[in-house]
């Protein structure tokens, strides 16, 4: 039987090599130590060159998938089937809290920083992932050809080209956007905190993921929120019973959650699911903020669709930027705001006034050549990569019981480690070692995640980075033993 492949791009090619084997692997049909088909035999069956199966090969051996034995041929390596996915959690009752963590958010962003530590611990593709020359390109002939414009202020709800080119960006999710519903803000954490201020106030509770975003939990905690906790699912997110028996017995002001590939499990709600949320907030009258930040970092092969796209009662609030997948220095976001539009507008004029011009207006620029959505294409398949490697690299590190998520896009990885692992302790023996590290319990107001990590792949896996996860496992495997030696 042969398997035809679209005839796009040579790295389109190489992608439905990789993941033809991939799925080959996941579904038991090639174990640990069996040997790959050939080239020329696959080169056949998917209609592709030779040269692009070697391509894909040596990629997957990159990540570890992968070995190449000399004149035998490629095999799978010994290790791949050791990778443990984070188990489903049960179901667990919870009581909405205040979000106490101090000074550890500012730890946390002050390594974020320092170009001397390894940046696991943030949330973001590394500069060689962005398309900086094209971007810069855009911003020079902006300041050249409207330098008075670029001066001068642009005020909510920003500029009328940015708009309309962030709703053509819509149009790829079946979702209908006019630009009239666009407010531009600096980045998604101005949007959500604009929306969070618009329909709770000091006391009300906010129901969240569980784990969910630590700056999300930090806007509540100083808001004077209260956030409570739905357990979430590590494929399909929020555990929708679970929030409707949390609706019979408190009242809840807001949901706020990512559908759409969360931080930090990586997970993608499907979308029967989001229908029915969406639905379900509207029985009730309940606002939605979501968090659709990393809704272009998708790994499958059809963009998925945000909750908003369900929304016919204009009751979700939907949050996103260009933080995650263009330019975080730039800072451009925005909300859709729905039947709360007016009110957002007033709030972002009365506390945040305006966004920065130059970058509005070249950001239209750069969107309106198309590139974006090309290098979006490359962006996707290189955080692919890159997360698949940083599963085998952990798998290869961490103790031997440590589960690790198996995300269906973004850029990191939330990792389980056994009980005994301190999340806070490795935190403070990796940053003497300069390796940046997000410690689990930062993910929970009620600190349910002790023992677990979130680590970034979003930067290149050079040798100083692979060796800083060989150190982090080692630091893990320590921290393990020292417990037990207790």
């Amino acid at each position: 039987m042969t398997v035809s492949v679209p005839a796009h791009a040579e790295s389109f090619k190489y992608d439905q090599v990789t993941r033809y084997i991939n799925d080959l692997i996941e579904k038991g049909d090639l174990k640990p130590g069996d040997k790959a088909p050939s080239l020329r035999n696959l080169s056949k069956q998917l209609s592709v060159s030779i040269a692009t199966v070697s391509q894909s090969y040596l990629n997957l051996e990159d990540q570890g998938v992968l070995k190449a034995k000399p004149q035998s041929g490629f095999f799978v390596d010994s290790q791949v089937g050791q990778i443990n996915d984070i188990p489903k959690s049960a179901t667990t009752s919870s009581q909405p809290r205040k979000v106490r963590f101090g000074e550890l958010f500012e730890e946390i962003f002050r390594n974020a920083v320092n170009p001397r530590i390894i940046p696991f611990g943030v949330s973001a593709p590394s500069v060689e992932y962005l398309p900086v020359k094209s971007l810069t390109r855009a911003t020079r002939s902006i300041i050249s050809r409207h330098p008075k414009r670029c001066m001068d202020f642009i005020f909510p709800p920003g500029d009328r080209k940015l708009r309309e080119q962030i709703t053509e960006q819509y149009r790829h999710t079946s979702t209908r956007v006019s630009a009239d519903d666009i407010i531009i803000t600096s980045g998604a954490t101005e949007a959500l905190s604009l929306s969070l201020q618009t329909v709770a106030k000091r006391g009300d509770i906010i129901a969240v993921e569980s784990p969910t975003y630590f700056a999300v939990l930090r806007m509540i905690e100083k808001m004077g929120m209260l956030a409570l906790e739905i357990d979430t699912d590590p494929e399909t997110g929020m555990n929708l019973e679970a929030l409707e028996e949390a609706f019979d017995t408190m009242d809840i002001k807001a949901v706020l959650a990512s559908p759409n590939i969360s931080n930090p499990l990586g997970c993608l709600m499907p979308e029967e699911n989001k229908r029915a949320l969406v639905n379900m907030l509207a029985e009730r009258d309940i606002p939605m903020i979501e968090d659709d930040v990393y809704g272009s970092i998708y790994f499958g092969d059809k963009a998925p669709r945000p909750a908003k796209s369900y929304d016919l009662n204009n009751l979700v609030l939907s949050c996103s930027s260009f933080s995650k997948s263009l330019a975080p220095g730039y800072r451009i976001g925005w909300v859709l705001a729905g039947r709360y539009k007016n009110k957002i507008r007033e709030l972002k004029q009365a506390t945040f006034s305006a966004t920065s011009s130059i970058n509005q207006l070249a950001m239209a620029e750069f969107l309106s050549s198309g590139q974006y959505d090309r290098h979006l294409v490359r962006l996707r398949k290189d955080m692919r990569d890159q997360i698949d490697q940083g599963r085998y690299l952990v798998s290869k590190s961490f103790p031997e019981e440590t589960c690790i998520s198996k995300p269906q896009g973004g850029n990191v990885l939330w990792v389980e480690m056994p009980r005994g692992c301190n999340g806070i302790e490795i935190f403070n023996r990796a940053l003497q070692q300069n390796i940046g590290v997000t410690p689990g319990i930062l993910f929970s107001a009620t600190r349910r995640f002790k023992n677990y990590l979130r680590v970034n792949c979003g930067a290149p896996w050079n040798e100083v980075n692979q060796a800083g996860m060989e150190t982090l496992g080692k630091i893990v495997t320590d921290t393990l033993a020292d417990s037990k030696s207790k």
